[in-house]
């Protein structure tokens, strides 16, 4: 098992997997693009560096922080939500640029199941991604750049919805009405199995795989966000009667489940 681990994106999720992988006897170095960050890092014991991707480059020391990390961990999402865009692929192309200066051979990619776009029904890792959306195209493109060079051992982690601390779309949803797809079928997963799941890739070694990460329970967005809601005192999105679109999947982490891998938090709160 490697022994250290670089993080591209010390956010939501890869601070508190740095967090993490250091409290497991990992030297672990994290990237920032905020310097009021620099000191929260090195207080959990980070080795900090403040590095900005961009469509243009790539601002801060990526050679240093490339130069002691046996395995990296790219965890940085597409900013491509509402009226914001960019050049996602591009910001890979050049991370990957960089990464293929330095001795690191061993790549997990943080993804989205946002891939399988309009494939429905039970999903596998088996299953052809048809992403719809620019997000799910450009993440597809960007696994591919990494996952096309033999020369690196890169595993795809392709995560469901993410909940955690101070983060459940059901506080969005509440007291909306209207809602259409409440017959479609939920696909979460919690921030703790998130890491328990990157883990047990660096721990048994499962390199030049895909996996679904998804946590194995699966109500109508109906059902679980009218139960969400109630456990929380929050008044309940109003679905309408009918679904409204055909498309619905159930996504299945069937490659974990040969691993042995059991999920640890529950997406009921």
């Amino acid at each position: 098992m490697s022994k250290n681990i670089g993080i591209i994106g010390c956010g939501w999720l890869g601070l508190p997997l740095a967090k993490s992988l250091k409290e497991h006897g990992h030297a672990v170095y994290g990237t920032t693009t905020a310097a009021d960050k620099i000191a929260l890092l090195q207080d959990s014991g980070i080795v900090p560096f403040q590095v900005r991707l961009s469509e243009g480059g790539i601002s801060g020391n990526i050679h240093d922080f490339l130069l002691n990390a046996e395995v990296l961990i790219i965890n940085v999402p597409p900013k491509l939500r509402g009226a914001t865009t960019e050049n996602y692929v591009a910001k890979m192309r050049h991370l990957y640029t960089a990464l293929k200066t330095s001795a690191i051979k061993k790549v997990i990619f943080i993804s989205s199941t946002s891939v399988y776009g309009a494939a429905q029904g039970t999903l596998t890792e088996d299953t052809l991604p048809q992403p719809t959306t620019e997000a799910g195209k450009q993440i597809l493109a960007s696994e591919n750049i990494f996952r096309s060079d033999s020369e690196l051992n890169t595993t795809i982690i392709r995560f469901g919805g993410l909940i955690g601390p101070n983060r459940h779309p059901v506080y969005q949803l509440s007291g909306r009405k209207d809602l259409t797809n409440g017959d479609q079928h939920i696909n979460l997963i919690h921030l703790n199995d998130c890491i328990r799941v990157i883990r047990s890739v660096l721990k048994k070694d499962l390199w030049d795989q895909v996996f679904n990460a998804v946590y194995p329970y699966h109500p109508t967005k109906r059902d679980y966000y009218t139960a969400e809601a109630l456990k929380r005192g929050l008044v309940p999105p109003n679905f309408l009667d009918k679904n409204t679109e055909k498309i619905d999947k159930i996504i299945k982490s069937n490659h974990f489940n040969v691993k042995n891998y059991l999920f640890h938090t529950s997406i009921i709160s």
